[in-house]
């Protein structure tokens, strides 16, 4: 298995099922019944397992599970300045569930935090990570803009939606210069927004409130490309493409030909991670965008959100199928995406998790 350094060839989306000592002393903390340095106790400990699974399963990248979060999201965004999160009226709705809820609103103006808790929880899983390579995962910028549009943006500090698109680039050109400097030499930003881009019927829910999907696109796009636009070169950065991950449902359907002009042609992004585990994906042509070169399209083609096997065979054959797309040597691959997005976690066990990361293992061990 040849790649050397990130994305590998058996690579993963970041988060795995909540311990049941995590979940427990997480609502112990919450009544206050232990104090917040017991439950960072608890959590260093689970973490430290997690990442011996990871290696034990054959990986080459490890993560912290996303164990010391609730969500994928909220508690990124709410460690920002000027940002602050709120009890919404609704959860966010999936397919037949819902989410508890909770939202996120923009008060002052956007910047990145530089004591924001996540450096330090990054420079844990360096510190455990032995000879794997430590990755952070952190909600891309233009989720922050996407939940809630223009209404959850204080008019009276941003007047001008330039302005805040702006101060978000720059809040994560700030923040991947922080992970940078903390050590993180390999750096995911999870979006949903760009499947919901894909969606007919999330593309109709973007109009009634009055934008417009292929203009919030290419916004997007510049938002991520000012970004990213001093990365150091020894720092990889990967885009998660997510479709909606709860309790082992989704929200979006559809294929990536909406957006893939614009997301693989132009966002200047070193992976992309793609959900590509049912009929809801799409075919592997809007691949074809992808330049030729050190990009690469990391096809989670292995879902999580069963505990049935895939068959290694046809996991192949899939990968042949989009090798008609983009080069081979382009390709990796991974489950579709987290097991944990929230930490209620998918209607899998933990055993099921691990066979879900041997079986990537395995199939890339053959293919390259």
């Amino acid at each position: 298995m040849s790649a050397l350094h990130a994305p590998f060839r058996a690579d993963t989306v970041g988060s795995f099922l909540r311990p049941a000592a995590i979940k427990q002393a997480r609502e112990q903390h919450a009544r206050g019944e232990i104090s917040a340095e017991q439950l960072r106790e608890v959590e260093d400990q689970a973490i430290r397992h997690v990442v011996e699974q990871q290696r034990a399963n054959g990986l080459q990248v490890v993560t912290d599970g996303e164990f010391r979060r609730a969500w994928w999201h909220f508690d990124f965004f709410g460690d920002l300045n000027g940002v602050e999160l709120f009890e919404a009226e609704q959860g966010i709705q999936f397919n037949g569930v819902q989410t508890k809820a909770h939202g996120v609103k923009v008060t002052g103006k956007v910047s990145f935090n530089p004591a924001h808790p996540m450096l330090d929880h990054f420079r844990f899983l360096q510190s455990i990570a032995g000879d794997a390579v430590a990755k952070m995962t952190i909600p891309s910028p233009s989720v922050l803009h996407f939940r809630g549009g223009r209404k959850v943006i204080d008019a009276t500090v941003y007047p001008d939606l330039d302005a805040y698109f702006a101060d978000l680039a720059q809040t994560y050109k700030d923040a991947i210069a922080a992970f940078y400097a903390a050590g993180c030499r390999y750096l995911q930003l999870d979006d949903t927004v760009w499947a919901y881009l894909c969606s007919g019927e999330q593309q109709e829910q973007i109009r009634a409130r009055g934008d417009d999907p292929q203009a919030l696109a290419r916004t997007y796009a510049q938002v991520l490309n000012a970004a990213l636009a001093d990365k150091p070169a020894d720092l990889t950065v990967g885009l998660h493409v997510c479709r909606g991950n709860f309790r082992s449902t989704w929200i979006s359907e559809g294929g990536y030909e909406p957006v893939a002009e614009i997301l693989f042609g132009s966002v200047n992004i070193d992976a992309f991670f793609l959900e590509y585990d049912n009929e809801r994906s799409g075919g592997f042509e809007p691949l074809r965008f992808i330049k030729p070169g050190h990009q690469k399209a990391v096809l989670g083609l292995i879902t999580t959100k069963t505990g049935a096997l895939e068959d290694p065979e046809q996991v192949k054959a899939r990968l042949q199928e989009a090798a008609q797309y983009i080069s081979l040597d382009q390709i990796c691959l991974s489950p579709q995406c987290g097991f944990a997005s929230t930490e209620e976690g998918n209607s899998l066990s933990e055993a099921e998790q691990w066979q879900k990361i041997r079986l990537v293992v395995d199939i890339a061990k053959q293919v390259w």
